[in-house]
């Protein structure tokens, strides 16, 4: 581990661009399914027989929709937004064998992302890359991360990368863990 890097990790942090904003379409999603919870339980109510299967069945359907639709307006409406373009910021976790360790670090410092396009991605391995990175490729942070036995150590700060720098990553990142 070199002595530059930064206690924070990349998902612990915060950023002076990026914002916490609600989400329409997870806020309606969560909506509709507490309006499909209410519905069930209505639907008991014109039941005959209240004690029935099909009863019984509807309350808990309709239970499970309103706790999870309570669940996720309060807790799983928001969503990361690059705040000068409003688009998504996505968490991602890249993995590499740790043979590119040189290649990533030279190519993260220098900004030569074009020097990084043969490598590839692994489903896992002793190096990870921790990434945000928006929709729109005009910003993204990248932490490199080496298994060091039972858990992964950062070997390296904090890379952030805006406009071009951010545009040239989003397309290496696309074509490294494009199979």
């Amino acid at each position: 581990m070199t002595d530059n890097v930064q206690v924070a990790t990349i998902f612990a942090s915060s950023y002076a661009d990026v914002a916490k904003k609600a989400s329409a379409s997870k806020i309606g999603i969560s909506l509709t399914m507490l309006a499909l919870g209410v519905l069930s339980f209505v639907s008991i109510l014109g039941m005959d027989d209240r004690s029935s299967t099909l009863s019984m069945m509807a309350m808990v359907a309709g239970s499970v929709l309103f706790l999870t639709g309570v669940f996720r307006l309060f807790w799983k409406s928001k969503q990361m937004v690059y705040v000068p373009t409003g688009s998504a910021v996505k968490e991602k976790s890249v993995y590499f064998d740790l043979k590119h360790l040189d290649a990533l670090k030279d190519g993260l410092d220098k900004k030569d992302f074009s020097s990084l396009k043969a490598l590839k991605s692994e489903t896992s391995g002793n190096l990870r890359m921790d990434v945000l990175v928006s929709a729109d490729h005009q910003f993204s942070v990248v932490q490199l991360f080496q298994f060091v036995p039972y858990n992964y150590t950062p070997i390296t700060g904090l890379y952030h990368y805006k406009e071009q720098e951010a545009s040239a990553f989003g397309t290496f990142l696309v074509s490294a863990t494009t199979h």
